[in-house]
């Protein structure tokens, strides 16, 4: 009977939750003038079987883009393994079930050059996760997407959705609506506020948020994508001190282009989880080889630039 009571209790909230975010999320589209007529929502979890049958019926395409995202490792790793690696097996074998003509994976470039460290790296490199310091989101991006290519090879007997991965770097850009809660955006907020009074010695390629979309979008029916790895990012390497420094020459007062020792992050990860997970990509320096790209979805990337200004402008 209290089993009964709790589960009814805790339903009921999840369905006031789930309405909740199904408004916020309709609310914020309207505002933005996105026609929703045709849009249905169902809510799944990538840690369960339950609802996702009646989720994909019917669907002709899949865009698996949801993973747990936080530099911080968690307490427990398996917080963020389970629902990024058996997340996305669960999605290709419901997918193959449904015949799904083809699945976007919404993977990272941190799946292709954690291990390199500095130069280049290309659609064909992987992380190598036994890596020294690499944290768990990391981790668990380069097993999340190596789980969806393995099922592929196994399964060759019988027929298989098409797969297309997009490897987003660092993404930037305006929020549609209020909600920045997001990890990049979390990092802006911070340094905006004056809380982040050093910035990691670390640099990589960064993306705008709608270029991530719109190449998402493109890949759904692109002839030449299919079985094919795409970095979604600039080429260039963007520091967090070049970051600081377009905010300060913008007049945005709280950011700090002061760089933190290497050895002091080490020392904190001690006793910081979240100086921990900074650790994995410490005195990184590297370009992408984005040529593939930007030849395949004739794309041509929003400056980085005009990527943060517009983020930094939709937080004051």
């Amino acid at each position: 009977m209290c089993k009964r009571v709790a589960g009814s209790w805790l339903q009921r909230l999840w369905n006031r939750k789930k309405q909740g975010k199904e408004k916020q999320a309709l609310d914020t589209l309207n505002q933005s003038k996105v026609n929703t007529k045709n849009l249905e929502f169902a809510v799944v979890d990538l840690s369960s079987d339950k609802g996702w049958n009646k989720a994909i019926k019917d669907c002709d395409y899949v865009m698996h883009v949801a993973s747990p995202f936080r530099i911080t490792n968690p307490k427990n790793d398996a917080d963020m393994m389970v629902p990024a690696v058996e997340g996305t097996n669960r999605i290709m074998k419901l997918a193959k079930k449904a015949k799904i003509k083809r699945v976007v994976l919404t993977s990272s470039i941190v799946s292709m050059m954690c291990s390199i460290r500095n130069g280049q790296f290309g659609p064909d490199d992987w992380t190598d996760v036994s890596y020294p310091k690499l944290n768990t989101y990391i981790k668990s991006k380069t097993l999340a997407e190596k789980v969806a290519w393995n099922f592929l090879d196994n399964n060759r007997k019988s027929p298989n959705p098409e797969l297309v991965v997009l490897a987003p770097g660092g993404v930037f850009g305006p929020p549609l609506g209020s909600d920045v809660s997001g990890e990049s955006l979390n990092i802006l907020t911070k340094m905006l506020d004056g809380k982040i009074p050093f910035v990691p010695k670390t640099a990589f390629p960064m993306v705008d948020v709608r270029d991530v979309a719109q190449l998402h979008v493109k890949a759904l029916k692109n002839k030449n994508v299919a079985g094919k790895r795409f970095i979604v990012s600039g080429t260039d390497p963007i520091s967090f001190a070049d970051a600081a420094t377009i905010l300060i020459e913008n007049d945005y007062k709280g950011p700090s282009a002061k760089i933190a020792p290497s050895w002091l992050l080490n020392l904190m990860s001690f006793f910081d989880r979240e100086a921990k997970g900074m650790l994995g990509i410490l005195d990184m320096h590297l370009k992408a080889d984005n040529s593939a790209t930007i030849k395949t979805f004739k794309w041509s990337p929003i400056p980085f630039k005009k990527s943060l200004l517009d983020s930094a402008l939709a937080h004051h």
